[in-house]
């Protein structure tokens, strides 16, 4: 076989092991996305035709606790599913790493939230326009570094 065949196949295995492992990444992330989404509006907004949620007047507080909660998902999915061959045990430095990248996460979604009520909106479409923008950023961070330093093979 040529080297440039050999090439080939070799990078064609590495895109279809990336593109299987964003695939993956992506259904965790999508119902991580339903708990903090969903959670954030139960929290603020109450459930459709009530007044109010029990955070309404909290919001940036909110966004905190539902995006803590999608982590909790976004843990046990990615760990056990996503990247359950590319790890070893459970080690303190993975656990430390993955809560700090959530933390970094949780402030990425929630700033733009406080941001957008400091500046007066505060409907549930600018709230969600603003957290799905944060949520963005913050998949694209927790992606990169979920692969290159938490979910490592020993």
């Amino acid at each position: 076989m040529s080297d440039q065949v050999s090439l080939r196949l070799r990078l064609r295995d590495v895109i279809r092991g990336l593109w299987r492992e964003v695939a993956k990444f992506g259904v965790v992330g999508a119902l991580a996305f339903v708990v903090d989404a969903g959670g954030y509006n139960l929290l603020v907004f109450g459930l459709p035709g009530t007044i109010d949620g029990p955070m309404a007047s909290l919001p940036v507080l909110a966004s905190v606790v539902a995006t803590a909660a999608a982590m909790v998902v976004s843990w046990a999915g990615n760990r056990h599913w996503t990247y359950r061959d590319q790890r070893s045990e459970t080690t303190p430095r993975e656990v430390v790493v993955f809560v700090l990248v959530n933390l970094a996460g949780i402030v990425i979604t929630a700033a733009p939230v406080f941001v957008s009520r400091e500046l007066g909106f505060d409907s549930a479409l600018t709230d969600n326009i603003t957290r799905l923008f944060g949520w963005a950023v913050a998949t694209l961070v927790r992606f990169v570094v979920y692969r290159r330093y938490v979910f490592q093979a020993a």
